[in-house]
Formats: structure tokens, sequence, C-alpha cells
């Protein structure tokens, strides 16, 4: 890699370290009810939420009641975009009369913005209204990231509170999430987006007369808008002659901005963040790239300081930190180096004109190699989703590394809140495994880990990995699964595993070589995405209650300082040992067999 390559991921580190400082420390006055004066003249509006939904903000519940209205609140949310989708062809804000979606494609697509997985089985310019990007899509955004924000609030107090009966109030925690968080720091990023051109607009689309007409043929569709298929199940392909080019607009400034610090990803357009009109300035990237693990960055600072130990926070944010790093390297690294087919070929001349800077193939030329797998891993490590490039066009190691991130639960920085209460389990695996070797009860932050919590815990890193490689295993076995594949053999099986891994872990972003918007994956992934969610917080909730239950005990000399470089070496281990002998087999499967493919 280049000096300019280093310095670039150099200052983005930097840049997003800085500021997740001051961040954290904000995020925890706000949950913590002491809210800063510049922003207390947003009361008025909490205060008037609370009166007219009939909440009680100071009413503690206890974590099943805590559970319960989270998941009739997410409900909600999934039926409501649902229903949009639907009925979108008659509703106002639809100038290119689109079509309602189908049933398949509408259930996968409310799974995937109610669990903040905001997976895309469809192109946003072609299928979605603007009403149902702007009430569906872009509300939750909003919605569901504040409802993992929400758990990891109600995981804090868990740690703080000593014998309570109740975690918190769920209301306040999603309102405050929203109204004091996520709303300011969006208006502040899609004024800035705007500023570099970012479309915000609702006006119809735009169109341009074509200097000479271009004959084309693409696939045709049928009624129900999907593409009609031979008796060999191949599409219907018709000729059709272009004169005109149609330029797809939209409000999408301000739906850019809580994709990304949401954590949500999903893009106005088809090509998400590659597309010009969503992303089309080097600045623009850098922006929206912070933004990707602002959030989960500065929420360790905040679970330091909530929890009263800077020095906590600070433990974990380093293992993230050390393991983003480390990943980064592999893919920036792997990337750089290109297509070693190139030279094995003879082909020297091709190879020096096409990979001057690395493997350039699927990547924006604005943005280049190192930006495109910073923003890869950057990414899959924040549970995002949200691409700049076609990561079925990486090199085989430089694809396995944004696929390995989202194999590891989505830990490393991870969703807003998810991820640190992600990473807050494997720390509990960690203590426990710790106290094991010692002869002694674990403890973390003052409270003795017992057998609920290890079950529980257990659980939360069970259920991902299984929707995963059960999944992946049914895709493969069937035709339905089979047929989607544009690529045979060991990069095919990439393909899937890299579906289901993004479903199951709640990314949301695609190898893109996968034809997934078929009933089969439409629903296969649509399930996936709603147990990886709600099979999570609910046993995550389950321990924010046992915990806020427990005695908190003083350290002892058997006790595991838990902000030491050693437990931060062990965090590390337990969170890459749990993921490597999950997925290794698989993994060799598709990305290392491609891999030892191309050194033939």
């Amino acid at each position: 890699m280049t000096a300019n390559g280093f310095l670039q991921l150099g200052f983005y580190l930097a840049v997003l370290l800085l500021l997740a400082w001051p961040l954290g420390l904000y995020m925890a006055r706000i949950h913590r009810g002491e809210l800063p004066i510049f922003v207390r003249w947003l009361q008025p509006a909490e205060r008037g939420l609370y009166r007219i939904c009939g909440i009680d903000p100071d009413q503690d519940m206890h974590w099943t009641r805590y559970a319960i209205a989270m998941l009739v609140f997410n409900l909600l949310g999934f039926l409501t975009v649902y229903l949009l989708q639907r009925t979108q062809l008659w509703l106002p804000f639809n100038p290119e009369s689109l079509a309602n979606t189908t049933p398949d494609s509408a259930f996968n697509t409310a799974a995937s913005f109610a669990t903040n997985t905001n997976w895309q089985g469809y192109g946003g310019e072609t299928t979605m209204s603007y009403l149902t990007q702007m009430l569906g899509l872009a509300v939750q955004n909003f919605v569901s990231a504040a409802s993992g924000m929400a758990v990891l609030v109600a995981v804090m107090r868990g740690f703080v509170r000593k014998e309570a009966g109740g975690i918190g109030n769920v209301w306040v925690d999603l309102v405050r999430s929203t109204l004091y968080i996520l709303l300011p720091l969006s208006l502040a990023l899609a004024l800035a987006l705007v500023s570099q051109g970012v479309v915000q607009s609702f006006s119809p689309y735009a169109k341009a007369e074509l200097v000479q007409s271009i004959d084309y043929e693409q696939p045709k569709l049928g009624a129900d808008s999907q593409p009609l298929k031979d008796e060999n199940g191949q599409p219907v392909m018709e000729k059709l002659t272009a004169q005109e080019q149609t330029i797809a607009i939209g409000p999408a400034a301000s739906q850019v901005a809580i994709k990304q610090l949401g954590t949500n990803g999903g893009g106005f357009f088809n090509v998400n963040s590659s597309h010009p009109l969503e992303n089309p300035t080097p600045l623009s990237n850098f922006l929206e790239m912070l933004s990707l693990l602002l959030i989960g960055a500065a929420l360790c600072v905040t679970f330091g300081r909530f929890v009263g130990g800077m020095r906590q926070g600070a433990a974990i944010l380093a293992a993230m930190t050390i393991i983003f790093v480390g990943l980064l390297a592999l893919c920036a690294g792997a990337e750089q180096a290109g297509n070693p087919l190139f030279e094995r070929l003879g082909l020297d001349t091709r190879a020096s004109a096409l990979q001057a800077g690395g493997n350039m193939e699927g990547k924006e030329t604005r943005f280049g190699v190192v930006n495109s797998a910073l923003w890869a891993t950057a990414t899959t490590a924040a549970s995002n989703g949200s691409v700049n490039a076609m990561h079925d066009s990486f090199t085989p190691l430089g694809g396995l590394v944004p696929m390995w991130l989202m194999q590891l639960g989505e830990v490393i920085f991870g969703g807003v809140g998810s991820g640190l209460y992600g990473m807050i389990v494997f720390a509990l695996i960690g203590v426990f495994v710790a106290g094991l070797m010692v002869g002694r009860t674990p403890e973390y932050l003052g409270k003795k880990i017992e057998a609920f919590e290890i079950k529980m815990a257990s659980v939360a890193i069970l259920v991902p990995p299984l929707v995963v490689l059960v999944g992946t295993a049914i895709a493969v076995a069937v035709e339905p699964g089979r047929a989607g594949i544009a690529n045979p053999g060991a990069h095919g099986f990439s393909e899937i595993l890299y579906a289901f891994s993004s479903a199951g872990n709640n990314n949301g972003s695609a190898f893109a070589g996968l034809s997934a918007n078929t009933p089969f994956y439409n629903t296969m992934l649509g399930f996936a995405m709603l147990f990886a969610r709600y099979w999570l917080i609910l046993p995550v909730l389950a321990i924010a209650g046992s915990l806020a239950a427990k005695k908190s005990v003083p350290p002892s000399a058997g006790t595991l300082p838990t902000h030491t470089p050693l437990f931060v070496v062990l965090l590390i281990g337990t969170v890459i040992v749990v993921g490597a002998l999950t997925f290794l087999p698989a993994l060799a499967l598709g990305p290392v067999v491609e891999h030892l493919q191309l050194a033939k």
C-alpha cells in the first residue's frame, strides 16, 4: 500500500476516535436524564409525545414488560412498511406511478427495515415511491436504530442498579435516542451532504435527451413487476430502443444521513453509495464513512461513563479497534495487490494497465481501492450494509474480510446499541472462561455472572450462526436457492453464504452477484433477519433484568480486572475464536478455496 493510502486510513481512524469521545459523553448525559442546556428547548416536544401517547415516563419496567413493549412497537413498524409497499400505487408522493410491490418482496423489505438490517432485494428508484421511502423506510431507519440503543441503555442500567425490579422505561429510551441524538446528528449530516451535491427533491424524475439512440435488451416484466421466465427458468428478454435517459432523483440526502448514522444502510438508489447523486464527492464519501462507525464507537465512551469506569469503555473500544484495524489491513492489502491471474496468464501489459492501482473492478474511480476497502470493512463492522463498491468483485481475501466481520456477530463497533451489547455478551463469556481457570465465580462490573446469564449469553451467541449456517445449507440444497447463483463453484457458494451472513447478523450488504429478489430468498432471508434480531434482543434484556436484581459485590484479590490490556486480549480472543470455530469450515468452502484456486 502507498504512503497516501496509509495516510487516508490513519486520518480516518484519528478523526473517528477524536469525535467519539465528546459524543459518547453527550449520549451518557442524555440517557442519565442530565440534558445539556443547548438541547433543553426540545423538552416540551418530549413531554408532548408522552402526553399524546398516554405514557408515564417515570414508570419503571420489568425486563419482560420492556421486551414486550419493544416487540409490539417493532411489529407495528413492520406492518406499516408492509402496507405502504402494498398500496403505494394509490397513495400520494408517487410521481412515477410505481406499482405496488409483491407480497414476498414487501415482507422481506418490512422485516429488513424493522430489524435495522436494510437488506434490499429491490432497486429503490424503480420500486419505491417517495412516500414509501420517507414514511416507511426513513422512519424505520430512526426507530429501529433507537430500539438498539434502548436495549443497550437497559443493559447499562442492569450493571448500575442494585436489587432493582426494573430496567427503565422503553418509551423514554426510544424517544430520547431519537429526539436528542439521531435527529440532530442526521439534520447536520443531511445539510452537509446537500452542500456536496446529494439530491434532496420532491420533483418527478428528470429526463435528458440522448445524442444517439441506443438499442438494448432487458428482462420483460409481468403484471406483478417481476421478470417473466421461460420454460427453462431463464428471463424472457425484450428489445427496446432508448432515445432519452431518465435520471432518478428524490429526497435522498435526508435518508442517506440516517441510514449511515443509524447503521441502517438501505440506499435510496439501487447502487447505494456508489451512486453519484447519493455520494458525489470525496468529502461526502468521508463524511458517510465517518458516520458509519461514529455512534458505535461513541457508545463505548457512553458505557464507561454510565457504569462509572471510563477505562471499562476504553477497554471495549480498544478491542473493537484492534480487530477492525487488523481486518482493514487485510482487506486493503488484498485489494491493492490485485488479481494474480493477470500475471500467471502472461497478461503483463494488461496487468499493468488494469491493476496499476490495485483491483479496480467494481470500484468507483473517484474513491479508489483504499476508500473502497475502508468502506467495505467499516460497513460490515458497523452492521450498516451500505456500499460504495461491489463486494462481489473483491478478491477472495478482500471479500472474506467483510463476510467474516458479519460472522463475528457484528460486535466490532456493530449496529448502534446492538454492537456494544453484543460485545458485552462476549465479555460475559470471557470472564466466565477466566473464572473457570481460577476456580471462582466470575464477576463483571461488580455483578456475579452465574448460570442464568451464561445461558442467555449462549443463546445470544449461538442463534445468529445457526440462522446463517442452516439457511445457507438449505439454499445450496434446493433448486430455488441454486437458481439465483450467477457464478458456479466456490464463488457462487460465497454469494449465498454472504447473503445469509448479512441477513443473519442484521447487516444488509450483499455480494450483489446473487439474484435474491425471488419468493424463496425474500422469504428465507426475511425470517433470518427477524430471528437474528429478536432472538438476540430477548436474551440480552433477560441478562439486563437479572443483573439489575443482583447485589453489587466489591472487588477482591481474585477479581479479574476488566479494564487492563490483559482483558482486552482475552476479549479479542473470545470474539475471534468463537467466530473462527463456527464459520471456518464454511469459509473454507468459499473464499478460502477460491483464493487457493488463484494460486494454482
